[in-house]
């Protein structure tokens, strides 16, 4: 009976897995064909069948923006982009997609030091930080092995000398993971999509409104009230504004 049901298993993730890769191809098809509407609904169409990926993503950003779409082109553009950090096609694509906006919105000023760690911690995802830190711990370990099993001083030399770099940046790997997880989890990004939006000092219709959005901004949600979510814009304001004025860009 178990095997019934892990062959079942297995078949169906193999169909759902053709039935993508079709979805997949069509939609490209479609896309060189300027039927970029239809793209989006066959891409859509492997979203709802559970598939995720910065190529399907990137390509959804590509079709809104050829559809004139400002804020679900930033959308999957930076959802791209947080599957695959700093590629640089995503990053260009989405910089043709913020030069659409109407808000022009100066971040804060980091100091170098500032700059240099963000660019550190965030060369590599979490996850991809935590791979190479395994893959650095299975090096130290046949350095570790090769030593006592190596008859030349010098090849112990070089193999304990690899040992020792592939444990000190394993470890270093292991620390950035950590910093970036820490990063990823307390920053939530989203993105207006409302044309414009009246941003307001307190959760309700009746509080005065202390600045206006538009499509495409990229906000960070601090809390969530009832149907209000309280923002931070780059340039350090805050606000409030309804739930269904913008679309959260971790909902994986």
């Amino acid at each position: 009976m178990r095997k019934l049901v892990l062959l079942v298993c297995f078949f169906s993730f193999y169909i759902g897995m053709a039935q993508n890769t079709a979805l997949f191809n069509r939609a490209t098809e479609q896309y060189n064909k300027g039927e970029y509407s239809k793209a989006v609904e066959s891409y859509e169409r492997i979203l709802e069948n559970g598939e995720h990926s910065a190529e399907l993503y990137f390509n959804l950003g590509n079709c809104h923006y050829k559809l004139n779409a400002i804020g679900p082109s930033i959308f999957y553009y930076e959802k791209a982009l947080l599957l695959k950090p700093n590629d640089s096609e995503i990053m260009n694509n989405l910089s043709y997609a913020q030069n659409m906006r109407l808000d022009a919105v100066e971040e804060m000023p980091k100091t170098e030091i500032a700059q240099a760690y963000e660019s550190l911690v965030n060369f590599l995802s979490f996850d991809q930080w935590s791979y190479l830190a395994v893959s650095l711990t299975i090096l130290f370990v046949l350095a570790y092995l090769a030593y006592f099993f190596l008859r030349f001083a010098t090849h112990k030399r070089i193999a304990f000398i690899t040992g020792i770099f592939s444990l000190i940046l394993g470890v270093v790997c292991v620390l950035l993971a950590y910093l970036q997880y820490q990063d990823f989890k307390n920053d939530n990004p989203a993105i207006i999509f409302s044309k414009e939006v009246k941003v307001t000092s307190e959760p309700n219709t009746n509080s005065e409104a202390v600045f206006t959005l538009h499509e495409g901004t990229k906000v960070n949600v601090l809390e969530h009230f009832n149907d209000w979510n309280k923002i931070r814009i780059a340039d350090g304001q805050t606000g409030w504004i309804l739930d269904d004025n913008l679309m959260p860009l971790k909902d994986f």
